[in-house]
Formats: C-alpha cells, structure tokens, sequence
C-alpha cells in the first residue's frame, strides 16, 4: 500500500477511535485477516492431495491440524498478556511473516515430518497475529465492540471459506508446490499491516491515557467471573471440537458416504465455510442490538437439532444442513469474545490471546483425537459422535448479565 494508500486508511478511520467506527482500519484489518486465515485454510483444503501423496492415515491427518492448532493455541494467551503490558504495534506484520514461511515450507516439504514443521510456523503466525489484530478492532470499533469483531472475524472466516476453493481450482490439478503462489498474497498481507501498526501506534497514547483517566473494574466479583469464563470455554470446546471433526473431515466424509469427487468435495466445504463467514458477518451486530447471551445461547444451543439431522441426510439435506449449521453456530464467537472483555476489561490482549488459543486448541484437539477415531471406526462414525456436542450449549444460562454505570452491557 502506498503512503496515499495509508493516508486514505487513516482518513477514513477518523481522529480517534473513540468518535466513531474507523471502518478503514475495520477493512484493512478485516483484509489481513482473510488472507491470514485463507494460507491457513489451504492446509485443511490440502488434506486429500497431501494423503495421496504421503500415503498420510487419517491419525497423521488429524496430527498435522493438531500441530498447527497447538503452537496457535498455547502462545496466544502469553502473546496477549505481553502486549497487555507493551504494546507491539509492529508485531503484526511479523506474525504474517511466519505464516508466509510455513506456506513456502508447504509448498516444498518432502516429508510428513517437514509438513508439521510448515504447520507450526502457519500456527506460530497466527498467534502472534491474533491477539494484537483484535485489540485493533476493539479500538476501531468507537463503542460498537461486536460490530468490530464481527467485521475482524468475517475476514477470518472469508479466508477460510476460500481455501478449499483456491485448492480445488489450483492446488488440486497443479499439486503441492502451486501452494508456493499464494505468498503473493501474504506480501500483500504484510504491507496491509504494516499500514495497520502505523495507525495503531498513533492511536495507542491517546487510548491508553482515556483508560487511565477512567480505569474500568470488572463488572461482577471475581468468583462469578472466574464461573462465566469456564462456562464459555465449556462452549468452546462444544464449537470448536464439533466444527473440527466437521470441517477436518468433510471432504472425506462425502467422497466415502456419496462418491464425490475431490474438487466436488472442496465446493461443498467451500460452501459450509462460506456460510459460516456470514453467520459471523451477522452474530456481533446483533449482540450489540440485543446482547450477547441470547445470541451466545441460540447459536450453540440451536444448532444441535441439524448437528443430530446430519448423519441421517442424504446428499442434498447434508449441503443443506451443513450451511444453517455454519450460518447458526459461526455467530457465537464473537459475542462470546465480547462478552469475555468486558468481564475483563483492560486486559483486551489477554482475553483475546485465551478465547483464540483455546478455540484453535479445541480444534486441533479435535481433529486429532477424532482422526484417530476415524482410523479405528469411519467418518461417518465420527459424525454419529459429534452430533451431541452442540447440546453442551445449554450451560448458557448459568451466564450472568453484565452491567457497568447501570448500562446492561451483555
């Protein structure tokens, strides 16, 4: 981006993130995100090229999403406690430097051991990443904290979404080092965030001296904070352990269960993920409206229902289920951040670091154990297992309301 380019992103943003939304910095975040998160998606999407050609069991598939999952999950948290501390406006563009490395690494890794590698750098990228871009997005949000999220994470959830379908139309009839192009696209990325850190660190002064001038104590004693927080990560673990073995899996499951073809497999996870793009898109503005419990309740609670329809469904039912399941249980994650910031406020980075870390965790967890349930049963076991996940939802109503200056905040 040129210095024109970054001028128009500061334009836009406003003086000050407390006088309305900055949507330039929302886009070129939300921008970031997606070519963030769409390098990442093309380890999922490559997970049939990659068995073909490494002769990989379903254990060692879900070994790799464990390995990416894990470096992202276990330095989340330490990287937002740190930057809760010392701000590292810059560490954005290097956390994409990592993800760049790992998909160079994928494009060229000769053996099974150098594609863990390859996942632990795209991994290693996205902890780095993630804490600071969402403390960005709750500055830029002027107020409206889950309208930025959701706009943040529509990115993320965009770049996944288009994984599958950049491997279908490329990396599946050009193989494993076509990957390599796609660095184009995280250059593209770095120079986004690099214009990103100039703005957050014109910002930051003036938001840390209003935080100052107005320090926030939690809202609820520490006892029932400490409660809400293990509740939602209970509903964490429900999404994402559920989402893992959907999403990890996917393609197997409907090239084994209808005969599909492996490009025709990667356009219906392109569509499951699509959807789930666009229940984000919608889950923080309505939180905002509403509040975040009714949205966190109705998005995990209310998906169990097609979760349970969907190992009995035939091919057209299956698409079908799967997008209400993406567009209905993708709305909660953001409402679930939100709520869990301003349990804790101040410590943006560090909440931000913790749900991250422990929703990619839960994932790589996930798509691991239930690989290796896979090998020793089927997918379409797995997907019979699964299916109760989404009913841990009701622990949603031991959720307290929120309230700070007689304001109802969730």
């Amino acid at each position: 981006m040129s210095s024109t380019a970054a001028t128009r992103v500061s334009a836009a943003s406003g003086p000050s993130p407390s006088n309305g939304v900055a949507y330039g910095v929302l886009g070129a975040i939300s921008a970031s995100h997606l070519i963030n998160d769409m390098m990442q998606s093309l380890i999922l999407a490559m997970y049939p090229v990659l068995k073909g050609d490494f002769q990989l069991s379903f254990g060692q598939i879900g070994l790799i999403t464990l390995t990416y999952q894990l470096t992202a999950s276990l330095f989340q948290p330490l990287v937002g406690l740190y930057t809760d501390r010392k701000p590292m406006p810059y560490s954005l563009p290097v956390g994409m430097g990592f993800t760049l490395a790992g998909l160079v690494l994928l494009a060229f890794a000769p053996s099974f051991a150098v594609l863990l590698l390859a996942a632990a750098l795209v991994g290693t990228g996205s902890s780095i990443f993630h804490p600071e871009s969402s403390r960005v997005a709750r500055m830029a949000s002027g107020g409206r904290h889950g309208l930025a999220q959701s706009l943040f994470q529509v990115g993320g959830n965009t770049g996944s979404a288009l994984g599958p379908l950049v491997a279908a139309a490329v990396i599946v009839p050009f193989g494993q080092r076509s990957v390599a192009w796609f660095g184009l696209a995280a250059l593209l990325g770095i120079v986004l965030l690099m214009q990103v850190s100039r703005w957050y660190g014109m910002h930051h002064a003036a938001a840390s001296a209003r935080a100052a001038r107005r320090p926030a104590a939690p809202p609820l004693p520490r006892g029932k904070v400490l409660g809400a927080i293990g509740v939602l990560l209970l509903m964490i673990f429900s999404k994402y352990f559920y989402i893992a073995g959907l999403s990890s899996f996917y393609t197997f499951y409907l090239i084994e269960r209808f005969g599909l073809s492996v490009q025709s497999s990667q356009y219906h996870l392109f569509v499951f993920l699509f959807a789930s793009a666009l229940g984000t898109l919608a889950g923080g503005p309505i939180g905002d409206r509403f509040g975040r419990k009714p949205v966190i309740w109705a998005s995990i609670l209310g998906v169990a229902p097609f979760a349970l329809l969907l190992p009995h469904a035939d091919l057209f039912w299956t698409t079908t289920l799967t997008i209400l399941i993406g567009l209905i249980l993708s709305s909660a994650f953001s409402a679930i951040l939100v709520y869990a910031q301003e349990l804790i406020p101040g410590k943006v980075g560090m909440v931000s670091g913790l749900f991250f870390g422990f929703a990619f965790g839960m994932g790589g967890l996930g798509a691991a154990l239930l690989g290796l349930l896979a090998d020793h049963t089927s997918i379409d076991y797995v997907y019979r297992v699964i299916a109760y996940l989404p009913l841990l939802g009701v622990v949603a109503v031991l959720l307290p309301s929120v309230e700070r200056g007689g304001k109802r905040l969730v």
